[in-house]
This record gives C-alpha cells, structure tokens and sequence, in this order.
C-alpha cells in the first residue's frame, strides 16, 4: 500500500499548479490589447483626433472657454446618448426620443403658463410630465415586446403621433406654436438652479447640465458593468430567446430602458424648457438621430449586444467640440453635416473591427 505520509513532490515547473506558465491555453493579454478591445476606445480616439484637429486652428481649445463651449454643446444630446446607447446595446431604437424633449418641455408649459396654461407650480408640472413621459416609454416598450414588431416602426408611429399633437395641442391651447411663460409659474427660480442654471469654474461659465451629463454617465456605466441589470442589457440585446431560457427577463429590462429613454427625454426637455422659458412644437424632432449617431460612435453596435455607456458619451463629446470648432475657425456651420457623416463612416468601421478583435481574443 502506498504511503499516503509521504510528502508530495512538487510539480514541474509549467504545469497548471505552477500557475499556468506552460499551459497553451492559458495567454498573458498585455495592457495595449486590452484597451483595443474595448468598445469605447474608437471613441476615444476619435475625441483625441478631433480636439487636435481643431487645437491647430484656433488655441481657445485647450483654454477653459474652449471646454466650457464644447461640453455646454454636447451636454443635453450626452444625457440623451447614454440612455439610448443602453437601449441600443438591449437591442432596442427609440426614434420618438427626440420629440418626447418638444412634448414634455409643451405639457410644462400648459400647466405652468399662467396666461394661456392652469397656471400650476413647475413642480407639480415636473411630477406630471415625467408621468406622462414614462408611460409613453412604457407604451413603447409593451408594443414592442408583445407586437414582436421592431422598434423602428413602433417609434416611429410614436414619432409622428407626438409631433402631430405636438403642433395641434399648441395651436389650440396658444394660437402659435410655441408655449411661454413658464418662468412666472411658481417655484421656477428653484428648479431653473436644479436643471438650467450656470456654474462658474476658472472664470469661465459652465452650464449645470454638464454636471447631469457626468452624473448619469457614471451612473449608466455602473449600472451596466457592475450589476445584475447590467448583465440581464447585453443579454437582451446579444439574443432575447436565448436570454429568456437562461431566465433574464428580457422583456421587462426592454420596457425599462424604453422608459430609461423617456426620462432622459423628459429630462432634456424640463432643462430646455426652464432654460429657454418656453418651448417650441417643433422641439426635439430630428435630434433622435444625433443621439442615434453618438451611440455608434461611442462604440454601440445597431445589432445590439455590445457597446459602451461611456463611449456614447465620448461621441457626445466629439459633436459638442465639432460645433464648438467650426464656429471658433470661422467655417460654415453646414460643414458640421459632412465631418458627422465621415465620423459615423469611420465608427462603424472601426467598431465592427474592434469587436471581431474581442471575439477572437475570446475563443
């Protein structure tokens, strides 16, 4: 019988018990590898790119009024980016986001307006637009879910149901098309600090939407990276059937971020709305496709399943500082159009790169 006192010889150095140094298996990814497979990191680069770009034609980019200016640019669509690009990573598009942002900053202002409107506190106006707001996010996600129909078809009749009532509501309401006032009602100098006001930083102004922008950045990126919720999003998103069989509930996380967008919607437009002490019918619309842009930008795929809550906020970013550098070098603002389209080119090929390059690192 063998002596089980013995002691046990040690293993040769290699071995998987020698921590997997001669195991083929088993690869030391270094740090630039790493960081190439990230979603976001074309983004990154881009936002790089695209400051340089600009620092050669005028030095306020690299001053603080420089960077006051281009994140005052971007910070309401950064808002809208990171829940969209949620949405998109759940596999999911929401085309009326943006004339949600016209509605709800309208509904405040019916409410509000003590000339043409009830007159009410912005407060009970915040708490009944967001209502409204969440159950058409919620609408939204239900069609989708139970239809099995895509969200582009569902959003769209959204779209043009909103803008529609939009325009016709006013009318009525105002006999113009647009909704004022608002900055009579009560308790709008408290909210107006909340949402709408401006921080001075170095001497320079900086509006407190940046501030939200970074906030629900944060926010996004952990709620996507480090929870359960997080997992349940690129679950749906990568293959809702195959999800539902493991027992992520696909369909409610889809409502959910159907409703994440219209917060963000609702949001954008309370901080418009309060800003600009009105709002016009046509609000918002045609802005789902900047947010839309941002996203793939940042790194989010249009098939769902992979992409980056920071990374949509970088293609925020890279927006806020082409408007910003095209008004500093004096060009026409309609070149913004055309570097939009190059960007959006070279993102989509650059994610779809970038994502081949984490597969194979995977297998």
């Amino acid at each position: 019988m063998a002596d089980i006192t013995a002691p046990i010889e040690p293993l040769p150095a290699g071995t998987a018990d020698d921590g997997g140094a001669g195991d083929e298996r088993i690869q030391d990814i270094g740090l630039i590898r790493r960081l190439l497979v990230r979603p976001e990191i074309g983004a990154l680069i881009g936002a790089i790119a695209v400051w340089l770009f600009f620092l050669f034609f005028d030095g306020k980019f690299i001053e603080v009024i420089g960077l006051a200016r281009f994140t005052d640019q971007a910070a309401t669509l950064g808002v809208m980016a990171v829940f969209v690009a949620l949405l998109m990573i759940g596999g999911e598009f929401d085309l009326s986001a943006g004339v949600m942002i016209g509605s709800t900053g309208l509904l405040l202002g019916y409410i509000t307006d003590p000339n043409d409107g009830a007159g009410w506190s912005i407060t009970t106006g915040l708490v009944i637009t967001l209502a409204f707001a969440l159950s058409i996010g919620f609408l939204n996600g239900m069609l989708v879910t139970r239809t099995k129909l895509p969200s582009f078809i569902i959003t769209l009749g959204t779209f043009f149901a909103l803008r529609g009532a939009n325009v016709g509501i006013t009318r009525i309401i105002t006999d113009e098309t647009r909704v004022t006032g608002v900055d009579d009602a009560p308790d709008y100098d408290f909210w107006f600090d909340v949402f709408s006001r401006q921080v001075t930083i170095a001497g320079e102004r900086f509006q407190i939407q940046v501030f939200w922008w970074i906030g629900l950045t944060i926010i996004g990126t952990w709620i996507l990276m480090r929870t359960k919720a997080g997992n349940w999003i690129f679950a749906s998103g990568g293959d809702a059937n195959a999800a539902r069989n493991m027992g992520v509930p696909a369909n409610a996380t889809k409502i959910g971020l159907f409703m994440g967008t219209a917060f963000a919607a609702w949001l954008v437009g309370i901080m418009r709305t309060l800003e600009s002490r009105g709002m016009t019918a046509s609000g918002g619309v045609g802005e789902e496709f900047e947010f839309i842009i941002a996203a793939v930008i940042g790194g989010c795929l249009l098939t769902g399943g992979y992409g980056s809550v920071i990374g949509a906020a970088l293609g925020a970013l890279i927006f806020g500082m082409t408007r910003t550098g095209i008004t500093f070098a004096g060009w026409d603002s309609e070149w913004f159009f055309s570097f939009l389209g190059g960007m959006l080119l070279f993102s989509v090929f650059l994610n779809n790169y970038v994502r081949h390059r984490a597969e194979r690192m995977g297998r």
